[in-house]
């Protein structure tokens, strides 16, 4: 028996320890050119800063989405997924490699200080801003309610730069829009799902239920996902109960989890048309793939973006978190909305295909930030004459009209 168990010992342990010296020979390589870069490299480099390269390299080996988040970029996540921000109140754009207001948010400081759309701002705090990215810009941009920025635009037509100095204040991301379209139709746009989005759901239904709403369409076009609880219980207010939403599956089989749909919604039988591009992803991808397979109603636009895996953030020591892909998820019948890198196929397509160009969808976009402002913001995004046809959106209202969507 001793004989046996030492066999047995050998057979089960080398194995794990053969890995563990592998690990081992590794973390010493990288050791020894962190060395050879200490000793012998130009200019003299700081270990943690060696360290934190090495880290970054090792977690971009895994998938797009799995990040090594340091201090700053840790808290900026978290600022928006909770929804709220110091800031000046403007949404903003690269255009021609200068940064572009698209438009201001009504009642914000850039609002009340008069800054338009189709500003262009050239320097924050007197630095220039030229070719830096939309990232970059919000960290200098955004900061603590109650600090000063100065902002300096400039206009087509005004000769001169303009100086705008703005006290940032508390800005809450709006990610709810609603209003009455002709024959009954509600219309409700999305734009990300956040910590509060699924409350201001319930209250934008609410409100369209009371101006007697006998159809919906839910606009989820360039919605690029958030919380994955929150798209669950967007779906809860659209689903009878009973139903599963969405099951996500990490690298063991016991680690499925199903979302079941809880309540009865008062809304489960309203006819229903979801809006979708290439922009909408994650968590839009949720909602559209369980309202597709479920039956619940129609998708109008473009196949969607294909981002279906999971991500869960740990946090680490020195205000660090590492956020990694831990599942994937799947729509009710089993499809995985993951876009395979290699052969391109993934995501969601609509029940009625329409395609629309990309700079269209752009103006689009911009369109809808003047109808929503109703009539608030300074001047409108685009001029009349450039306005363009929402193909997508009048379709849905065609369906729904022509009673062809059924719950």
């Amino acid at each position: 028996m001793l004989v046996l168990s030492a066999f047995l010992s050998y057979i089960f342990i080398t194995p794990v320890r053969a890995a563990v010296d592998e690990t081992y020979e590794r973390l010493k390589l990288m050791i020894d050119v962190m060395g050879l870069i200490n000793a012998n490299y130009v200019e003299l480099k700081d270990n943690k800063e060696l360290v934190t390269g090495a880290i970054h390299g090792m977690v971009a080996t895994l998938d797009p989405f799995s990040q090594f988040l340091e201090p700053d970029a840790y808290k900026e996540m978290k600022t928006e997924t909770e929804g709220e921000f110091g800031g000046i109140g403007i949404r903003i754009s690269s255009k021609n490699e200068w940064l572009t207001v698209i438009t201001p948010l009504p009642g914000t400081p850039a609002y009340k200080a008069g800054i338009l759309p189709e500003d262009r701002i050239i320097k924050v705090d007197n630095k220039s801003i030229y070719k830096i990215s939309v990232e970059e810009a919000i960290k200098f941009l955004r900061g603590a309610p109650g600090t000063k920025v100065t902002v300096t635009i400039a206009r087509e037509g005004v000769k001169e730069p303009i100086d705008f100095t703005l006290t940032r204040e508390i800005i809450k991301i709006e990610t709810i829009q609603s209003r009455m379209l002709e024959s009954g139709i509600g219309y409700i746009r999305l734009l990300e799902f956040s910590a509060n989005s699924d409350r201001d759901l319930r209250k934008a239904l609410e409100e369209l239920k009371k101006k007697e709403m006998k159809s919906l369409i839910l606009d989820l076009r360039n919605n690029p996902g958030g919380l994955l609880d929150v798209a669950v219980d967007v779906c809860q207010d659209l689903l009878p109960s009973g139903k599963l939403i969405v099951y996500t599956q990490g690298r063991e089989k016991i680690s499925r989890k199903d979302y079941i749909s809880q309540k009865n919604s008062p809304y489960a039988n309203l006819p229903l048309v979801v809006l979708v591009n290439r922009g909408s992803a994650s968590g839009s991808e949720i909602v559209a793939g369980a309202v597709q397979d479920l039956k619940r109603g129609l998708l109008v636009g473009t196949t969607t973006f294909g981002k279906g895996s999971v991500q869960s953030v740990f946090p680490l020591e020195d205000g660090n978190a590492l956020r990694l892909t831990v599942a994937k998820y799947y729509t009710p019948s089993g499809r995985s909305i993951h876009r395979d890198e290699k052969t391109g196929m993934g995501g969601i397509t609509p029940d009625v295909v329409i395609d629309v160009p990309k700079e269209v969808e752009a103006k689009l976009y911009m369109q809808s930030e003047d109808i929503f402002a109703q009539g608030k913001s300074p001047q409108p995004s685009v001029k009349k004459e450039n306005l363009v046809e929402d193909a997508v959106l009048n379709k849905a209202v065609e369906l729904l009209k022509k009673e062809q969507v059924r719950a």
